[in-house]
């Protein structure tokens, strides 16, 4: 009797159902495996982020994912962080023989650039750096730098390439850009910039010879122009840099070459 109890009982186990563990069906792996192939594909390059500090220099040097992206352009920046870095070895060398030989205290010296994006479109990234150098003295210099990089020609640019010329793009923007400057002047000074002033820091300057960065407000076209100023070039050294955005207008675009052309739009 206890023999067909058992038998019973292992025959009512075989009849129990397993726990739900369907399988999965061989098409939904596939395609679960396809787009985890496919994000991992999509993942954006880290940015390159470098902190080198010595006795002798703090030296820093940035660029985000976007430009990471793309190999011809990490080749230019690598060789642009390994020159700096080199650079800056080299003078910080020196500046500690020195200090030894006069008997005086050597500060550390420093270099940093972050580049960071302006505008990432279908053809083109534009790019802009804040950078600063201390090599002794009462203060660091401050300015900016800006790369333009034309995916098509996978070369980098400055923007004046893309006008007739340098002067031309001055002369189409001077006015807006003159007047602009000095509402910035005004602001920061507390008072109006005097028409008939023979201040060195209250004429206008050349908005060229600064540093020229090309934006866009829809993400297609550049319809902006922004123009970095340093320390010195518009004002004394305590009223800082200077930025000035104007939109891109009718006169500008009379000046970009004709291969460019669509690259622009009006701005507001």
């Amino acid at each position: 009797m206890r023999k067909a109890s058992i038998l019973f009982l292992l025959l009512l186990a075989a009849c129990v159902p397993e726990k739900n563990e369907a399988k999965v069906p061989e098409a939904t792996t596939a395609a679960a495996t396809e787009a985890a192939a496919t994000a991992a594909a999509t993942i954006a390059p880290l940015a390159r982020k470098t902190q080198e500090r010595t006795s002798s220099f703090l030296f820093e040097y940035n660029y985000p994912a976007e430009a990471a992206a793309i190999p011809s352009l990490v080749a230019e920046l690598e060789a642009d962080l390994a020159k700096r870095r080199r650079e800056l070895a080299e003078a910080a060398k020196e500046g500690r023989a020195l200090a030894k030989e006069s008997d005086f205290e050597f500060n550390p010296y420093s270099y940093t650039v972050n580049w960071t994006v302006v505008a990432d479109l279908p053809g083109w990234l534009s790019l802009t750096a804040g950078a600063e150098e201390y090599t002794g003295g009462a203060h660091p210099n401050h300015w900016a730098q800006a790369l333009l990089w034309d995916k098509s020609a996978d070369q980098s640019r400055v923007a004046s390439d893309l006008f007739i010329s340098r002067a031309a793009l001055a002369s189409a923007i001077r006015e807006p850009f003159c007047k602009a400057l000095n509402r910035e002047r005004a602001e920061r000074r507390g008072e109006p910039v005097s028409a008939d002033s023979d201040d060195q820091f209250d004429q206008c300057i050349d908005p060229t010879a600064s540093t020229v960065i090309l934006g866009s407000s829809n993400k297609q076209q550049f319809d902006r122009i922004g123009i970095l100023i340093a320390p010195y070039e518009a004002g004394p050294y305590a009223e800082g840099e200077y930025e000035i955005t104007l939109p891109v207008t009718k006169a500008v675009l009379a000046v970009v070459k004709p291969q460019y052309r669509s690259v622009f739009a009006l701005g507001r």
